[in-house]
């Protein structure tokens, strides 16, 4: 158990630091097969390493760092892996994050392994998943190396682009026209939502037991330990004012990610490896908030922090406690730290979004500090530190497994396992409910409660769970008593359903998951046509399909005036192989397009210069825009007079004769 107090801080370093893969390339990999008895190769795979840098080995102890890891490509029944991996000679050395001695190799690496070719000349491609690490960050890569296999082709180091590239790529990018309402279209996000939810956060932390007992006892030592009590405010202030900007500059390396690629952080909320592990760290919160064990930074950090404060003095000294109370306070602020975390990267314009939530966490954090140092008179109407502080991490545990089935539900939607149907979900959720009213009622009890008296407030809260339990079951008949506005965007869409929906039964009849059948449909039944750039994890898309799109005026125009076509940019399914192809960039660089998402998220990105879901455009058949396109627009209202604005300009026929070719 005592590196699971690890596991979180190690998932914040390598987030924070993935940029870094981005513009410093440590390891060269280099790979050869060589021919042995018959139909036996043996795969040979180098790794040249720059000074100062590493990786680990492929053989490791239980409870240390990610290994490095190596597997094939190629079509099934082609070869047969017939050896374990072998490695070069392994750098043993003791690590103080997982307290074990590991395994590296510095400067160079070899991996050698044998496979049986059971199809001549059939193309083959090694995958090496790794970590290459410093003093000061782990970078995590992924390399593909096409191999020459004995009989087969050559393999071309910097590959042009095919005929059928340039192709299907002219296919992808659209002649539209009317493109002078792409010139005015802009991003409606304003992340004060967002900064509302991270400053109620905030506010849950200050209640937890890392936090609260720490306002009297910080307050006091300002205002004591200062030459006067207007240099003690000042103190208290900057206190508080650096706690907020701590928190702030998490949010940092995030902007690096969205800057290097358009749709990095989409892909990354819907990484399907993503979710799962937020699922498992999501877990682990959970239990540690049930207190079967301490979720803590390294002690040694906050010994540091505090040494540092102490020698420095003020101003820096200042700063130094602030970072100390970040770390001491991780056990009960890092649950919901990576809520807004996950939350923010799965909406849109993830970065300021996770930076405005943040925001607000800190400064409601910050906030009683400063507050207490100008008014300290008011510390003595503060509440005693007691029994109501666990039953609050308690209460945060349940939360924790609630997001924790969210984010499996990303990765079952976007790779259509089945797992968690929207019935499923539902039911696990109205589970959790009961059991947490269960816990408030006083019959389940957790390692660090101690005796409890049935108090009132626990009691109306428990019963307001069992409530929330029995709205949840409305949504699980078929049909449903209600579609469950409260849960948009968290429960899966209605047609994810155990009773085999399909997404016409939901969005109306004319319904279409290509771009392609949808303009065939709308010139054979002359009407407009709506594009709907949406997830399978998208939060505000379901908010919008199923509290927005039910609405009488806006439900009758979307089944009656136009065409849908609902394109899923996190879509994971692969593409037939005569579909898949590499995208050619304006600068001749190539785009990998293997799965539906890829294609639909480039399609979008291409056209529409916009990168968030929900968006929505209107056209005609003949590719004319009609309308500004707009995103998530909950005023059912607004998107229904944008609606109609859409399907007036297209009874305007002449006016949508021109420019046509553009």
């Amino acid at each position: 158990m005592a590196r699971l107090k690890y596991l979180y801080s190690v998932l914040l370093v390598l987030l924070a630091f993935t940029t870094q893969a981005q513009v410093t390339d440590p390891i060269k990999w280099t790979a050869e097969v060589n021919e042995q008895n018959g139909d036996t190769i043996r795969i040979t795979l180098d790794a040249t390493i720059i000074p100062e840098w590493y990786t680990y080995a492929y053989y490791m102890d239980e409870g240390g760092p990610i290994p490095t890891e190596i597997s094939y490509e190629f079509a099934e029944g082609d070869y047969t892996v017939i050896e374990d991996v072998v490695e070069s000679e392994v750098k043993r050395k003791y690590d103080e994050t997982f307290e074990m001695e590991i395994g590296i190799h510095e400067q160079s690496a070899r991996f050698t392994q044998s496979l049986v070719q059971n199809k001549k000349g059939a193309p083959l491609s090694v995958v090496v998943d790794y970590q290459s690490c410093d003093a000061e960050r782990c970078i995590f890569e992924n390399a593909i190396i096409p191999l020459k296999v004995p009989g087969g082709a050559e393999i071309v180091d910097n590959p042009e682009a095919t005929a059928k590239d340039k192709e299907l790529t002219d296919a992808l990018v659209l002649e539209m026209g009317n493109t002078e309402f792409l010139e005015t279209n802009e991003q409606q996000n304003s992340g004060w939502k967002n900064f509302l939810l991270g400053f109620l956060g905030g506010l849950i932390a200050l209640l937890t037991p890392c936090v609260f007992p720490m306002i009297p006892l910080t307050v006091s030592f300002f205002t004591k330990g200062s030459e006067n009590r207007k240099r003690g405010i000042v103190n208290a202030l900057l206190y508080g004012l650096f706690i907020a900007l701590i928190y702030v500059l998490l949010s940092v390396p995030f902007h690096v990610l969205d800057s290097i690629n358009e749709e990095i952080l989409n892909t990354i909320s819907t990484n399907v490896t993503l979710n799962v592990v937020f699922f498992v760290i999501f877990l682990v919160f959970a239990f540690s908030l049930f207190g079967y064990f301490e979720l803590t930074l390294p002690s040694s950090w906050g010994t540091k922090m505090d040494q540092k404060a102490t020698s420095l003095g003020g101003v820096l000294g200042i700063f130094f406690m602030a970072i100390t109370l970040a770390i001491v306070s991780f056990s009960c602020t890092g649950p919901i730290l990576g809520t807004l975390l996950g939350n923010s990267l799965s909406s849109d314009g993830g970065a300021w979004q996770l930076t405005y939530g943040i925001a607000g966490f800190g400064l409601a954090l910050a906030l009683p500090f400063a507050l207490f140092a100008m008014f300290p008179n008011w510390l003595n109407s503060l509440p005693k530190s007691g029994g109501w502080m666990t039953t609050v991490k308690v209460v945060l545990g349940f939360l924790e497994l609630g997001f924790a089935f969210k984010f499996l539900s990303n990765a079952d939607l976007v790779s259509h396992w089945g797992l968690l149907k929207r019935e499923v979900f539902l039911g696990i959720w109205i589970l959790l409910s009961l059991a947490l009213a269960a816990y408030l009622f006083g019959f389940i009890k957790f390692p660090h409660d101690g005796p409890r008296k049935r108090k009132a407030v626990p009691v109306v809260l428990g019963l307001l769970f069992v409530a929330f339990a029995g709205y949840m079951s409305l949504g699980i008949p078929n049909p449903p008593k209600s579609n469950l506005p409260v849960l948009s965007g968290f429960a899966p869409p209605m047609f994810y359903s155990v009773y085999d929906k399909e997404i016409s039964d939901i969005h109306g009849e004319y319904t279409y998951a290509t771009f392609e059948e949808g303009v065939a449909a709308a010139k054979r039944l002359k009407k407009p046509i709506i594009i709907d750039f949406t997830g399978w994890a998208c939060v505000n898309c379901r908010k919008m399909e199923e509290q927005v799109w039910v609405e009488p005026v806006v439900k009758s125009l979307l089944h009656d005036e136009y065409v849908l076509i609902s394109l899923y940019v996190d879509d994971r399914e692969a593409l037939p192989e005569q579909e898949q192809f590499n995208f050619v960039r304006p600068d001749g660089s190539l785009k990998s397009i293997r799965n539906i998402g890829n294609k639909w998220a480039t399609f979008q990105t291409v056209n529409f210069k916009n990168n968030s879901q929900p968006y929505y455009v209107l056209m005609d058949a003949d590719l004319n825009l009609l309308n500004t396109p707009i995103g998530y627009t909950p005023d059912a209202s607004e998107y229904a007079a944008w609606l109609k604005q859409g399907l007036e300009k297209y009874k305007e026929k002449p006016a949508l004769k021109f420019n046509f070719s553009q």
